[in-house]
């Protein structure tokens, strides 16, 4: 089986998605990191509410940026593959019934 063309639009789903997840685990990650730093500049300053502010709003634009950056860079390499498969014949792919 020979791949010569992918649908750039299911490929930005998948992608999409899946970036969106990471994004999850990145902005919690974030999210963490800036409660703990929050906390410990609050003990020496009055503005925790900044990483308060930073941290919960890490867990939610977080997967938003990752999805949408994610689901246009897959688009775009979809489209990118489509010409190339064209000038060299696409990808083989082995499969067993």
């Amino acid at each position: 089986m020979i791949v010569t063309r992918v649908s750039p639009w299911s490929v930005a789903k998948i992608a999409a998605l899946l970036y969106g997840i990471i994004g999850l685990f990145v902005g919690a990650i974030m999210s963490a990191m800036a409660l703990l730093f929050g906390t410990a500049l609050a003990a020496q300053r009055n503005d925790a509410w900044i990483g308060t502010i930073f941290g919960v709003s890490a867990i939610v634009v977080m997967p938003i940026l990752y999805g949408i950056g994610g689901g246009i860079m897959a688009a775009i390499s979809a489209l990118i593959y489509n010409v190339a498969a064209r000038m060299v014949g696409g990808v083989r792919i082995d499969v067993e019934p």
